[in-house]
């Protein structure tokens, strides 16, 4: 097991970079993902929030930029694409903080940025670029980036591409860098057809790794659900959490709907808040993310969609006002608090239908989320109990079983 990054063969600019930033032992995905890259294998991996990911891919591509040196100046040797602009951003910084004593160039191409903005860029050279598949695509079309120089590709929060329809698009970008020598692709979750039907023309005899948060990260996060009789309950203990314990705060909703319908109830009762949903103007988004981080107002309500790939800071609660669909995503989902070493809480309001999925979340968890209460607010309902299914024996077919047991009855 690697327990330092001294250990991964890194030039010591990285080295010191990751020093200046906090960075003291390589996380899971790290210590698995970085020497498989750096051995110039491609890596499929599932990678959510909160596991040091994007260092991951990073790492290995800037070393190779080292080791590699560029003889003459020319177009980007390593694409990151990324399905949103803030992801995409985010990565860029990340990528421009670890190479801080490079003279490596770094640059991102979104939507968002005009034309004017992004020709300066296209005619410098470039080492790194990230980018979001639509513009990319619109510049390699008018025949404005180069595809031909990438030695690496590497495709970030790769199911959340395929949900937003940039399938086809990412098959395109993929045959115009058919010259690259690797391959890596990073998804939260990796199941389903979707995901792995993608993967196949992509990746060439890929090392897979799955990396679930550390046990100690997730201890950081203090998880507990409230149960609640009906929505007027749900609302109530909503308004006491807010108003008593969280400081800065996500609440998840599953629809935008859903969503609209809060933020008004949340108006009636004098509480500021700012949203992200799907399909909204970049520049809304760029706002609203701009106004939560800069503590002008502390309350975030966000659908998945939406709030995927965002790393907000000091996040010091998550609440999940409706359950999600999928376990997994519930991870997903608490990992935005207790980022850099901080401790943070997860708090879900569940209602009697939601309790089976709060079973289901504790036994994909390998523990289960303890209940809790607010004295004045207690639950009048009974809570639901679930049978827990009987396992069939194993053996002769049911018919069989059934012809035997009245054979026995005629003896």
């Amino acid at each position: 097991m690697v327990r330092d990054f001294s250990e991964l063969d890194l030039d010591a600019e990285l080295l010191a970079a990751l020093v200046e930033k906090g960075y003291t032992r390589p996380t899971d995905i790290q210590a698995k993902a970085i020497p498989a890259a750096m051995d110039g294998r491609d890596v499929l991996a599932s990678a959510p929030t909160g596991t040091g990911k994007t260092a991951a891919f990073l790492l290995p591509m800037l070393q190779h930029l080292i080791d590699f040196p560029r003889r003459k100046p020319g177009p980007a040797r390593v694409l990151v694409l990324t399905p949103t602009r803030e992801l995409a951003m985010q990565v860029a910084d990340e990528a421009r903080t670890i190479a801080a004593h490079t003279d490596l160039k770094i640059f991102t191409i979104t939507g968002g940025i005009s034309y004017d903005e992004h020709a300066e860029v296209l005619g410098k050279t470039q080492d790194l670029v990230v980018a979001t598949p639509g513009r990319l695509m619109e510049y390699i079309e008018a025949e404005r980036f180069d595809c031909r120089a990438i030695e690496c590709l590497i495709l970030d929060e790769a199911d959340r591409m395929l949900d937003m329809g940039f399938g086809p698009i990412v098959d395109r970008l993929s045959n115009e860098c058919r010259w690259r020598r690797q391959t890596l692709l990073f998804s939260a979750t990796l199941e389903g057809k979707g995901v792995s039907g993608f993967t196949k023309d992509l990746l060439k005899e890929p090392v897979r790794i799955d990396a679930e948060p550390p046990r100690r990260e997730r201890k950081k996060i203090v998880q507990w659900y409230y149960r609640c009789d009906d929505m007027d309950h749900k609302l109530a203990l909503l308004e006491h959490t807010l108003k008593n314990e969280a400081e800065r705060s996500i609440i998840f909703i599953k629809t935008r709907e859903r969503l609209a319908e809060l933020r008004d109830k949340l108006a009636a009762r004098h509480i500021d808040c700012c949203w992200l949903q799907g399909e909204m103007a970049q520049q809304a988004r760029t706002n609203t993310i701009e106004r939560f981080r800069d503590g002008k107002v502390n309350i975030m309500l966000a659908t998945d969609v939406a709030a995927r790939g965002i790393d907000l800071p000091d996040i010091s609660h998550v609440i999940n006002f409706d359950l999600p669909r999928t376990a997994d995503v519930y991870l997903h989902r608490i990992g935005r608090t207790a980022r850099a070493g901080k401790k943070g809480a997860a708090i879900s309001l569940v209602e009697a239908h939601d309790q089976e999925m709060m079973e289901r979340i504790g036994r994909y968890m390998k523990e289960p989320v303890k209940e809790r209460f607010i004295e004045e607010l207690k639950p009048k309902n009974k809570k639901p109990g679930f049978a827990v299914k009987k396992k069939k024996k194993k053996g002769m077919p049911g018919a069989a079983r059934k012809a035997k047991k009245q054979a026995e009855k005629k003896a």
